[in-house]
């Protein structure tokens, strides 16, 4: 097997394209180093060059994954005028990540990530990250880790409403989804009071 010699970043950008959608095919336990560099047309020793085990591969296509999805959702909220508006921005972007980027997402909910914990904290890390960017966006005169609790809530709705919609193999339109799963997160924070000592 000859493989089109790539820059070193090019090729890691390949492989990890290629290790995602292996990922999502066969899931972490059952995909192995070989059918990576064999779909990505290169040979062992060319991946093992930029990732040292397949537990490094997985947890930086996880990372990458992320990443992504964090821009994406950031890009979107960053775009609307209110809080409400950034939050619901926030959830359409998530639920067209989760339509158009069906591998990613099913890497990245899969249950193997929850049965690791070096893959659990990776996840974790991610729904930190969207957590914080919702907690700003709660305007309601509550302590910080009243807020961050909040957050990580409604970061819960979308990650349990995106996992149910993979597993199911659902066809669903993310306009619709998101709309509705805001609807439910607003009319919640409506309901939400500073609870004093």
């Amino acid at each position: 097997m000859s493989a089109v010699r790539l820059p070193a970043d090019a090729r890691r950008r390949q492989l990890l394209d290629v290790a995602l959608e292996v990922f999502a095919a066969n899931g972490y336990h059952d995909t192995v180093m070989d059918q990576v560099a064999e779909s990505a047309g290169v040979t062992k020793p060319v991946l093992y060059q930029h990732f040292a085990s397949k537990r490094e591969l997985y947890l930086s296509v996880l990372a990458e994954v992320g990443t992504q999805l964090e821009d994406h959702i950031a890009e979107a909220a960053a775009g609307a005028g209110s809080p409400r508006l950034q939050v619901a921005a926030g959830f359409s972007a998530y639920f067209r990540f989760v339509k158009e980027q069906r591998s990613a997402m099913t890497v990245l909910l899969a249950s193997q990530v929850q049965a690791d914990p070096e893959f659990t904290a990776t996840a974790m890390a991610i729904e930190s990250v969207m957590a914080a960017t919702v907690g700003r966006l709660i305007d309601a005169n509550l302590d910080p880790d009243h807020r961050r609790l909040l957050a990580h809530g409604i970061v819960g709705m979308a990650t349990g409403t995106g996992r149910h919609w993979i597993n199911r193999g659902l066809d669903l339109d993310p306009a619709i989804v998101s709309l509705q799963v805001a609807d439910l997160a607003w009319a919640g924070l409506r309901g939400v009071h500073r609870i004093e000592d």
